[in-house]
């Protein structure tokens, strides 16, 4: 999975998006802060493998991207539309492939752009970058190939406050940035950043602007913030092995950045500091009960602005939600299956 999987829609119902062995589910709220529909399929019948990247404009419009399987040894890429929560998915629409035709060569990423255009990286068989882009009034443009060399297969896309879209790749001894120069325009290789990444901690976020934050966890367990044009900051220890979940959310009337993991105790571990303010520091906090090794979290923000936090454990779809409580600070409620 990459991105962010719990989403506010366009009508205020949260949305979570799971991965079967063959399709993608959705289970959604039946009204804002109410009751939870049991999950069902997205996007129609075709068979998937089980990968997901989920992004979201400001429309509030979700887009998904995976890969379903073609002929025998190859795969192709797929993407679906989810307006609103309770109403259906569009039905898968094939994209291509970064080499015409092929096996999957790594996890898509994708970033939707100011004018609702979906952004969809991923991993070439060369190691570099390929992307494709929807066009403005319908259908897609041709595939392009980004370059890079020895790209790793995680990458973390976004859209920026300027509403262009990013992208960053880990390498073997670093992490590759690139921004488009103007809307629509293609991505341009911007920098390269030395450090050691674990492999699938790249997440990233729009931070004000001028400027995206990228989040890393380095291969002594650090967390760092990067944002391009500036050094890393060190930001704290990783609470456990796996990616972080990362939003901007209003706690106390600060905007502030808050990230989620589940720790190495199987809790799941909350920070939060002022965006952009790393030196400020963050600490762990945990919350609820043990979890699985491969249990996952990722947070959101509700109709009503407060923050919510989701934990996954594959192979099931049942959820557990917990949500701020409406005192000072970051206290939450009872975490509860839906």
């Amino acid at each position: 999975m990459n991105g962010e999987w719990l989403r506010r829609g366009r009508d205020g119902r949260l949305s979570a998006y799971l991965l079967s062995d063959t399709a993608v589910l959705c289970r959604a709220e039946r009204g804002p802060g109410g009751s939870w529909e049991p999950a069902r399929t997205v996007g129609g019948g075709q068979r998937l493998h089980p990968v997901l990247a989920v992004g979201q404009g400001a429309d509030g419009y979700t887009h998904l991207v995976s890969w379903r399987p073609t002929v025998t040894g190859e795969s192709g890429l797929v993407h679906s539309t989810h307006f609103r929560p309770r109403l259906s998915a569009l039905d898968w629409s094939p994209i291509g492939h970064p080499d015409k035709k092929g096996d999957r060569t790594g996890v898509p990423a994708v970033a939707v752009d100011a004018r609702g255009r979906a952004h969809v990286f991923v991993r070439n068989k060369g190691g570099g970058v390929g992307m494709v882009a929807q066009k403005e009034k319908g259908g897609w443009d041709p595939w392009r190939d980004l370059g890079g060399s020895a790209v790793r297969e995680d990458l973390a896309a976004v859209t920026g406050e300027s509403g262009l879209v990013e992208l960053f790749a880990a390498v073997p001894d670093g992490i590759l940035h690139w921004r488009q120069p103007e809307p629509g325009a293609r991505p341009v290789m911007e920098e390269a950043l030395e450090a050691s990444v674990r492999p699938g901690t790249l997440r990233a976020l729009a931070t004000s602007p001028g400027a995206s934050t990228l989040f890393y966890t380095d291969e002594a367990g650090e967390v760092s913030a990067w944002r391009p044009g500036g050094k890393p900051v060190p930001l704290l220890t990783s609470a456990g092995p796996g990616p972080v979940s990362v939003i901007r959310c209003e706690l106390d009337g600060f905007d502030c950045t808050l990230l989620a993991q589940r720790s190495a105790s199987g809790r799941i571990a909350f920070a939060a500091y002022p965006t952009e303010q790393e030196s400020a520091g963050a600490w762990w906090t945990e919350s609820g009960p043990r979890l699985p090794a491969d249990a996952t979290v990722s947070t959101a923000q509700d109709e009503e602005g407060r923050v919510v936090a989701a934990v996954l454990t594959p192979g099931t779809d049942e959820l557990l939600l917990t949500r701020r409580k409406d005192e000072p600070g970051l206290a939450l409620e009872a975490w509860q299956p839906i």
